[in-house]
């Protein structure tokens, strides 16, 4: 009993020293442009429901390591292909559930076509749906029983779509300085990148926050081509 506990002291004391690694990458990333301007109190919040459910610790640190070595590395080309992107929101979504009760509903569903052949091709800006996940874990509705937070990946005939809801907080949110920012630079970024070839939409019904995002990769990748 004692040597288990002694071991089991000693995994710990080392997932300790790795997250702070981590951290210390976290807080070493230099936010350079719009393609890779993130808001840092993601990562720390996500660290801090890490570290405060020991009992999912390994799991979440799997999934945390596949999204740093996304935004470190990935993250730092153009564009990376729809199922990377996906792949990357999956494990940001599941890191983000060690912040709810068990009971808490969060529904994911993906519909996606994996032999379309844009669907391995890199057309999706890197980070592209970071805004919209971390916008509905910040903003809803955790502590009533009919709260929820629904979302949906599609990938059908070359669009992406992802479509996200959840039930609004009645808790006012503390106001901060730089709160925002992630919406201006997602707007700023597809404008940019996709021009005509995106339809982003926000709106409530009800209690409930909705943001529909479809990009139209075909119609992008034919504009790329044409401006060759």
């Amino acid at each position: 009993m004692y040597t288990r506990l002694v071991y089991a002291q000693r995994r710990l004391k080392d997932t300790e020293n790795r997250f702070r690694l981590y951290e210390k990458e976290i807080n070493s990333l230099e936010l350079k442009s719009l393609e890779s301007r993130l808001d840092p109190h993601l990562f720390k919040n996500i660290l801090n429901s890490i570290q405060s459910h020991a009992y999912q610790t390994y799991y979440a640190l799997d999934k945390m390591a596949n999204v740093l070595d996304y935004i470190l590395y990935e993250s730092q080309n153009r564009f990376v292909t729809p199922k990377e992107e996906i792949e990357f929101a999956l494990n940001l979504i599941e890191i983000n559930k060690i912040k709810t009760s068990p009971l808490f509903d969060i529904k994911v569903k993906t519909s996606i076509n994996e032999s379309e052949p844009l669907y391995e091709q890199e057309l999706l800006a890197p980070l592209i749906s970071i805004d919209l996940i971390e916008n509905a874990f910040k903003h809803a509705d955790l502590q009533t029983a009919d709260a929820f937070i629904s979302i949906t990946f599609e990938f059908k005939e070359s669009v992406f779509y992802l479509n996200v809801s959840n039930k609004i907080s009645v808790k006012k949110q503390l106001y901060k300085q730089h709160s925002g920012i992630g919406t201006q630079t997602l707007e700023q970024r597809l404008k940019i990148i996709y021009k005509e070839n995106f339809k982003l939409e926000r709106f409530t019904e009800g209690d409930v926050y909705i943001a529909q995002l479809k990009i139209n990769l075909l119609g992008h990748k034919a504009k790329m081509l044409a401006t060759r």
